[in-house]
This record gives C-alpha cells, sequence and structure tokens, in this order.
C-alpha cells in the first residue's frame, strides 16, 4: 500500500528538521493491511539481523575474497553521507501485524 511522504509518519519524524534529532511517538494510529482499517500501532526502529554465513551470496563473497588480490571490489573509505535513513517498525496492537516504514535521514531519532 502506498504511503504519501507527507503521512502521518513524515510529519511525526519532523520533516523540516533534515539531518538534527526528532521525536517519534510510541503508538501512532494507522492502517493496518491484515486488519484493513486504522489501528494503534507500537512504534520501535528497525535493527538489521545476524548476516548468515552460510548464505549463497555471502560464500561467494567469501571465495573470490580467498587468496592473493584481497578485496572482490575496492572498500569504500570515504562516505558521502554522514547520517542513515532511519526506518521505522509498526506493530499492530490488534493483530501483531509488523510493518516497515521508511522514515527520513536524521542523525538521531527519539522514541516517546
Amino acid at each position: 500500500m502506498y504511503q504519501r511522504r507527507t503521512g502521518r509518519i513524515a510529519n511525526a519524524i519532523g520533516r523540516r528538521w533534515w539531518g538534527s534529532a526528532a521525536k517519534v511517538p510510541r503508538a501512532i494510529r494507522t492502517s493496518c493491511p491484515r486488519c484493513r482499517r486504522h489501528t494503534e500501532h507500537e512504534v520501535s526502529l528497525y535493527k538489521a539481523g545476524r548476516r548468515r554465513a552460510l548464505a549463497e551470496g555471502e560464500r561467494r563473497h567469501e571465495w573470490r575474497k580467498k587468496g592473493y588480490g584481497g578485496q572482490k571490489y575496492p572498500r569504500q573509505r570515504r562516505f558521502a553521507k554522514t547520517t542513515k535513513k532511519q526506518t521505522l517498525k509498526l506493530k499492530c496492537k490488534v493483530c501483531g501485524y509488523i510493518i516497515h516504514r521508511e522514515g527520513i535521514r536524521l542523525s538521531k531519532l527519539v522514541i516517546g
């Protein structure tokens, strides 16, 4: 389901404060695709899980790195971006369905 950038989340994060800290409420009332209606959602910050060592891409990368020559591709040492886009995890309080909502580029996101 397509959510406009000017929606409730973007306003809650604070669209006008680019690159600075912003506050997000602990609970947001938004549409749940499973319940098919607007319900309260618990807000948390998405954190990437542990990488699987036996995944096909991971094995291929290790194989190409092996031996002389080192890295498969040049290691990025200088980064253009100073902040990351914070992804929000919204969990429906009725059915427990989790939606990921991409946020705005922020240095710090404060929930609560």
